[in-house]
């Protein structure tokens, strides 16, 4: 076995040393310090911008949906997950209210009652009429018979009077049909509203969209106005920025705008300018000079292309960060790097 001096021993584990170190400095780092993407964006927030172009740093945001209970009751069933995506009327959640049923069951029976209360006043109303018809005549009759002397005035004054109280039974008959129809439509009116409670109790979404929370569970039990879930609007979304008065001023709505995001800096996606604020914010306390003009910021929305979010609605994520880029002047060419480009 050979033997080496304390000298060697040394050596031998500074030369190890060295190359280990050697080896470190040749091989390539795991992750690059900056990719190109990244290059990209950094570029674009460090450059000066081309005459007539704006940016600033923004966010992702979209319109938020609260689905609520209209009425109390206990959640039956809750249908969906936070993150799942809904269509415009599709069942959500479901609540059920056992008095509300019930009440629509005395309610049908009610109408069943004024229902046959109508036709027994339908019914009176024949006979009242047979009545009247009949003491007309008999009337009628005593008219000449008394005036031939065939008849006595007491009898015909009976036959009189049994007309008057026909045509007034047949008044009465009539006046009970009237009061027994109100009664009905009053009694299907009743059914109507509890019917629409119950219809009300299945929650339905109002459009297309995400859900984002899911505020209750199944088994809880609600008061009416209470959320359920809150949805996103996935084909209203839009970026946030802000921009200085002086940029802010010559912006037009609807003009073409530009979004790159954080996450995906390789892509620019097309939107529109939907919103300028009509009064600034972060104002300072006082504005007197031109100086303190220049700080007044207000707030733009740059609307998302709705043909884009409807095609990659599944990509959609709010509160992502990035960059809005705008025009200032209408006639302004955007650079090539803000040039469309979607996957």
């Amino acid at each position: 076995m050979r033997q080496t001096t304390p000298g060697q021993g040394v050596r031998a584990a500074l030369l190890a040393i060295g190359l280990a170190a050697g080896f470190a400095v040749a091989a390539p780092p795991p992750v690059q310090a900056q990719s190109r993407l990244k290059q990209l964006i950094d570029r674009l927030r460090g450059q000066r911008m081309p005459e007539g172009i704006a940016k600033s740093n923004g966010r992702i945001e979209a319109t938020q949906v609260d689905v609520a209970a209209k009425y109390a009751g206990r959640i039956a069933k809750l249908l969906v997950k936070e993150g799942d995506e809904v269509t415009a009327g599709q069942v959500v959640a479901t609540i059920s209210s056992p008095e509300t049923e019930a009440q629509l069951r005395g309610a049908q029976a009610q109408v069943l009652r004024a229902k046959k209360s109508l036709a027994e006043a339908v019914a009176l109303i024949a006979q009242r009429t047979s009545d009247l018809t009949f003491a007309d005549a008999d009337y009628n009759r005593g008219k000449e018979l008394v005036g031939k002397g065939y008849l006595t005035k007491q009898i015909f004054d009976q036959r009189k009077a049994k007309a008057d109280a026909a045509k007034a039974g047949l008044e009465a008959a009539k006046a009970e049909e009237e009061q027994a129809k109100f009664a009905v439509k009053s009694a299907e009116a009743d059914v109507e509203r509890l019917q629409a409670v119950l219809v009300d109790l299945v929650l339905r979404a109002p459009r297309d969209g995400r859900v984002q929370y899911r505020l209750a569970r199944e088994g809880e039990v609600v008061g009416a106005g209470t959320r359920i879930l809150t949805l996103l609007d996935l084909a209203d979304v839009y970026m946030t920025i802000y921009l200085p008065a002086a940029q802010a001023g010559p912006l037009a709505l609807n003009d073409d705008a530009r979004i790159i995001l954080d996450p995906i800096p390789q892509y620019v996606i097309p939107a529109t300018i939907s919103f300028v604020a009509a009064e600034a914010q972060f104002t300072p306390k006082s504005v007197e000079t031109e100086e303190e003009r220049e700080k007044l910021t207000f707030r733009v929305k740059l609307q998302i292309d709705p043909k884009v979010l409807k095609k990659y609605h599944q990509r959609v994520k709010t509160g992502v960060r990035g960059m809005g880029f705008v025009r200032t002047k209408a006639d302004a060419q955007w650079p090539p790097d803000l040039a469309v480009k979607l996957p």
